[in-house]
């Protein structure tokens, strides 16, 4: 019962500032954000903590934090990544970098757990 009510309590919390969040982007940065999610996130965020991520993670300091720069990677890609000038239009592509521009830089990933008697690598 205490823990359920804990776990209550802590999601009430924290709603009103995922909610907030929200509500506060534009349009265009909440444009962004849907695409980013659709087709940017499978490379460029963690699907869990522990796990690997295929492309850098992104924020505002992403190239810099110029989004001319920004919207040209996009559009043209890189030797890793694909260009996604044929999937978005050029207002499209400016809302992914308007998002981005926003976006926190990322936590460091904790280091992944040594598993129960393997030796350590400070020895």
């Amino acid at each position: 019962m205490k823990l359920s009510l804990c776990l209550a309590l802590c999601l009430l919390a924290v709603l009103p500032q995922a909610v907030f969040a929200q509500d506060a982007l534009k349009d265009t940065q909440k444009l962004g954000q849907r695409l980013f999610e659709q087709s940017c996130g499978v490379c460029h965020t963690r699907p869990t903590l522990v796990s690997g991520l295929y492309g850098p993670a992104l924020s505002k300091e992403a190239a810099g934090g110029r989004e001319d720069v920004v919207r040209d990677v996009i559009s043209n890609g890189t030797p890793r990544m694909p260009a996604f000038k044929h999937t978005y239009d050029a207002t499209q592509i400016a809302a992914i970098a308007a998002y981005l521009a926003i976006m926190p830089v990322p936590a460091a990933a904790p280091a992944p757990a040594r598993p129960q008697g393997a030796p350590r690598e400070d020895n």
